[in-house]
């Protein structure tokens, strides 16, 4: 199988000097293992300059002829797709918005255990608590909680028992005394 040519609008100079410039390791790794093709290496010389097999320099020399330079930069990687899509988010609003029924949902509000069921009952989503947590902080939900307050607590115990203290600290005279510098 005849090895692939590389672009013809480029030389190993520029290859060398686009390495230079750059700020990606990687990328001037590959620039430089295709500079030495440009002088007339073999790709097999290439790849050992480059560290790397025959099967990875020629898909640097697809890369490049493709995209140039700048296609042999490391991309980010995908990941794994997100659980919920925009069907589920908007519903999941709706149904943090409109708040649970007792009587149908179990539960008079809602903790992230129970979105997460309710989420796999309503659309078969299998989703786990931080992950839900994560999205609906996106969604620009936050946690809120009242501070617990005792059902028997009077209405002036609170104000009874804080402190209150005379004023111990007084304005000092500094203002109107010479310091001495030494």
């Amino acid at each position: 199988m005849p090895a692939i040519p590389l672009r013809a609008d480029f030389d190993a100079q520029q290859l060398r000097l686009a390495a230079k410039r750059t700020k990606d390791g990687p990328q001037a790794r590959r620039l430089l293992a295709l500079a030495a093709i440009y002088d007339g290496a073999s790709r097999t010389e290439a790849a050992t300059i480059g560290g790397v097999t025959l099967q990875v320099v020629r898909d640097w020399v697809l890369r490049l002829n493709a995209g140039g330079p700048e296609a042999l930069i490391n991309g980010k990687a995908p990941g794994k797709p997100p659980r919920l899509n925009d069907t589920h988010r908007t519903a999941l609003a709706q149904a943090i918005e409109a708040g649970p029924v007792p009587a149908i949902d179990g539960v008079v509000r809602w903790r992230l255990i129970d979105l997460c069921r309710w989420l796999w009952d309503e659309f078969r989503v299998r989703i786990a608590k931080p992950t839900l947590s994560r999205e609906l902080r996106m969604m620009g939900y936050r946690k809120l909680t009242a501070r617990p307050r005792h059902h028997a607590q009077a209405e002036g115990a609170v104000e009874a028992f804080k402190k209150t203290f005379a004023p111990t600290w007084r304005r000092s005279r500094a203002g109107s005394i010479s310091i001495p510098r030494i």
